[in-house]
């Protein structure tokens, strides 16, 4: 027998697979050009029960929005040219014919001569020939009249027809999150139901013969906390998650589990059983499936290195590191775009903040960092950036107790003191 064990030497097997590793970049370019669009099922449903749905239509306006014009102001509604010259030393006398309230039928408002003005309120319609609302507050009522003290110029203090959605113009995009004001946009355009797709399944398979739900204190094994956070996140892209349980360090196990999910869900993530260990088994159980194609495994990324993408019978599998903090990088920066991407749907933006850092920060040219960090707001009303000393991709605290992601790119060797950086916030500033 030799002095290397056969796991031993499997693990060194393993460990050529990432003597070639690809960039962040180069593997995202990779992926987007690998993944399609699915076909998925519509359905329509009411406006009002449509929050966080993704919009399967060009959802177009029924009619014109405001269906007529009406004011924008409480004041008087005039022909603008009647009151041209009008100011606080020589004002302008108009009489005034009626009261129109936002609630008064059109077909009774008389219209406007010369010289006349028409009581009304924010959301009035307007009478034929006015084309101005003079604010209540430059005018002064005496008996049956208006006294103007200010001009107006045409249209002021107007809400046009047509001004905010005009009738087959575009309220909501296809693909798009329907958010509050979506929602409010498209009832204000007479939509009562909308097409909406269904939610994507995105199931998750731990791996892992440590893997426990939760321990005694005289128990072995480990919690297995990252699959409720991946769950967690796959909830928060409005995603259904489904859960496929846990498989043991067997490769013919994990194959099996992978093989029966595949006809349940759109797309399959794995976490651990990733990297070059003896049981780092899952890339093995995934090569077995048939039409099976390895895209990349093994990124220029800290942390999250072992991360990888495989496409079997048309979906794909993300392989995410076992280590919470390394998954939830993987997430970010693969797993999310590629179910915008699979749902033909829009990313929400991240929120970014320019801070100073506390102290100098290095890292190996050629690795794209995902540094956690805590930003603070100092007595100087700056914002500074303070890098976290825990960097293990197990420890959840660095999640916990920092704030947002510093990305260094792979040309960088570091950044100084003192300078100035862009955070990707995902918690607000303490």
């Amino acid at each position: 027998m030799g002095i290397l064990g056969d796991n031993v030497k499997d693990m060194y097997n393993k460990a050529k697979t990432f003597k070639v590793l690809r960039g962040v970049d180069e593997s995202l370019d990779l992926m987007l050009k690998s993944l399609r669009i699915i076909d998925l099922d519509r359905s329509e449903i009411s406006v009002s029960e449509s929050l966080h749905c993704f919009c399967a239509e060009q959802a177009l306006s029924n009619h014109d929005s405001p269906p007529y014009n009406r004011s924008a102001v409480d004041g008087y509604a005039v022909i603008s040219d009647d009151i041209l010259s009008s100011s606080t030393t020589n004002p302008t006398t108009l009489e005034v014919i009626q009261e129109i309230s936002a609630e008064s039928s059109r077909e009774i408002i008389k219209p406007l001569s010369n010289g006349e003005a028409s009581i009304v309120y924010t959301g009035s319609p307007l009478p034929k020939n006015s084309d101005s609302v003079v604010m209540v507050e430059d005018t002064k009522v005496e008996g049956s009249s208006v006294i103007v003290y200010k001009p107006v110029s045409p249209w002021q203090n107007i809400s046009r027809k047509g001004e905010d959605f005009e009738k087959g113009s575009v309220v909501v995009e296809k693909g798009i999150l329907i958010r509050p004001w979506h929602l409010a946009a498209l009832l204000s355009a007479g939509k009562v139901k909308v097409k909406v797709f269904r939610r994507l399944r995105v199931g998750v398979l731990s791996t892992g013969s440590e893997l426990k739900g939760s321990l005694s204190p005289s128990d072995d094994g480990v919690i297995d906390t990252t699959k409720p956070l991946i769950l967690s996140l796959i909830r928060e892209e409005f995603c259904d998650p489904v859960d496929l349980g846990t498989a043991p360090d067997n490769v013919g196990i994990i194959e099996s589990k992978i093989r029966q999910a595949l006809s349940k869900v759109d797309l399959i993530i794995t976490t651990g059983g990733t990297s070059v260990g003896a049981t780092d088994l899952v890339r093995e159980a995934i090569t077995r499936l048939d039409n099976s194609t390895v895209l990349f495994h093994g990124v220029r990324m800290r942390p999250g290195r072992p991360t990888g993408l495989a496409a079997v019978q048309g979906k794909a599998i993300f392989m995410l590191s076992g280590y919470p903090v390394a998954a939830f990088t993987g997430f970010e920066v693969f797993v999310k775009s590629a179910i915008h991407l699979i749902r033909g749907s829009k990313s929400l933006p991240s929120p970014m903040i320019g801070a100073y850092l506390s102290r100098r920060l290095a890292k190996p040219v050629g690795v794209k960092a995902f540094v956690r960090v805590n930003v603070k707001k100092g007595s100087d009303g700056k914002h500074y950036v303070e890098p976290l000393r825990l960097t293990g991709s197990g420890l959840l605290s660095t999640l916990t107790r920092g704030n947002g992601l510093l990305i260094m790119e792979e040309g960088l060797e570091g950044y100084d003191e003192g300078e100035n950086v862009d955070v990707m916030l995902f918690q607000p500033i303490g």
